[in-house]
């Protein structure tokens, strides 16, 4: 029974192989296509079931596989259709203002955003419900997949954030004639190493781009330096930085005092801060903490800790102010990005742990400092542009944290320069969103 049944697997396979190949064959007409798509398909069939089982053992499932397959139901969109795609939170987080921008701009389209993880879905689902019109994954990059997926979709233009090379997406884009942009594009030290190498490969896919816009000069040169076509390849600047302030008048009577905000923070970061702010109280009497746990249910677990260090604590909701207390803690929602206006410097939380961190640019905007633990990457490139100054300072452990805060509250020169830092980084980052509407302006007109 067995070995029948494995027969008629490994026949199934053959059969499976066999038609890929010949659709392979008929779709790419022995274009620069077919070798990619013919290695890629091969390497899913043979290596899929491996890796669903390796999967499912360690209690991880293929979140999406489905919708990666194209096997998903979308709306009627029509045939004016913009979509935007980010691969996981970061990404889509950086999209936020210009796909609601882009909304308000063309009502007329249909925006769709696709995403390639599971919190990424989460998060796009959650932040553009009043805003996309369909949500759903990028497709795996074989050409069954993007080919089912381009024609339910049928995306009038294409913008993919930061820098995912998808060739077959590509050039399936090419021959559709849908106009394809890399957006926000970067590319790390790593993936250069690793690209140039392959330059003759990516040279070809990137010349199936509209055009290639870039977060830096350095970004730029290095896409082309692998094939990227010069004359379509610009310098946008950063999405990420085109952030609004708050001209909401902030009054917790903070006044004469030097306010410390603790923003986001996940569990274990509440104690390195509390400790370190109840150590330089002892040194800076006009300090004062704004304490903001990303999630309130810990609120038990928190009180103990201020409580044991025999610290003055009180709650926003109940509108204590510092002009009694030495501690507020942050217990209503929505008012932490308004918040950091009113601070002198922030530590930006869930990065002490294994969360990533959390978005520094909301305190940057209004030129004030951050600080950040070691984990960082669902914002490292924002934490590395911030870390060539001193406009943010990433720290490997708690020692480090209160000696820089140290600094920061012992030396007014350096303090006043980071201030500074901060707005010269932000000056020089800024327009990113404007260029990209720009260009679908000229695109959709």
């Amino acid at each position: 029974m067995l070995s029948t049944l494995l027969y008629n697997f490994g026949i199934m396979i053959t059969y499976s192989i066999i038609l890929v190949l010949l659709l392979l064959i008929i779709i790419s007409m022995f274009s620069e296509l077919f070798l990619y798509g013919l290695i890629s398909t091969l390497l899913f069939i043979i290596l899929m079931p491996f890796y669903y089982i390796v999967r499912v053992f360690n209690g991880k499932f293929l979140y999406g596989w489905r919708e990666k397959l194209g096997f998903f139901e979308s709306p009627k969109l029509g045939d004016k259709v913009i979509m935007y795609h980010g691969v996981s939170v970061g990404e889509i987080i950086a999209l936020e203002n210009l796909i609601k921008k882009t909304k308000e701009t063309f009502p007329e389209y249909k925006i769709v955003v696709t995403t390639g993880t599971k919190t990424g879905q989460e998060i796009a689902k959650k932040k553009y419900a009043q805003v996309a019109d369909f949500v759903t994954y990028f497709p795996f990059d074989i050409p069954f997949c993007v080919d089912t997926f381009l024609r339910k979709i049928k995306p009038t233009v294409v913008l993919i954030a930061e820098t995912e090379l998808w060739p077959v997406f590509s050039f399936f884009c090419k021959a559709r004639k849908i106009s394809l942009y890399t957006i926000n594009g970067r590319m790390s030290d790593s993936t250069y190493s690793v690209y140039k190498f392959f330059k003759f490969f990516f040279k070809t896919v990137l010349s199936k781009y509209t055009k290639i816009l870039t977060q830096s000069d350095i970004d730029r040169n290095k896409l082309v330096s692998i094939g990227a076509p010069e004359d379509r390849t610009f310098v946008m600047k950063n999405l990420k930085f085109d952030v609004k302030k708050s001209d909401e008048k902030i009054d917790i009577g903070q006044e004469g005092f030097r306010v410390i905000i603790a923003g986001s923070t996940h569990k274990g970061e509440d104690e390195i801060v509390l400790e370190m702010f109840s150590e330089k109280l002892k040194k800076y009497s006009d300090i004062k903490l704004l304490l903001v746990p990303r999630h309130l249910t810990r609120l038990p677990q928190i009180l103990p800790i201020i409580e044991s260090l025999g610290l003055n604590y009180g709650f926003r909701s109940k509108e204590d102010t510092f002009k009694t207390k030495d501690v507020i803690i942050l217990d209503t929602m929505g008012e932490l990005s308004k918040m950091y206006s009113i601070c002198s410097f922030a530590f930006i939380g869930g990065s002490f742990n294994k969360t990533g961190g959390h978005n520094p640019l909301e305190a940057t905007v209004y030129s004030k400092p951050t600080i950040t633990g070691p984990s960082i990457h669902n914002f490292r490139d924002i934490y590395w542009l911030l870390s060539r100054s001193k406009a943010g300072k990433i720290v490997k452990n708690p020692k480090e944290f209160s000696d820089y805060v140290e600094i920061l509250l012992s030396d007014s020169e350096f303090y006043e320069q980071a201030c500074k830092d901060c707005e010269t980084v932000f000056q020089d980052q800024q327009g990113a969103l404007d260029v990209v509407i720009n260009e679908l302006k000229q695109i959709l007109k």
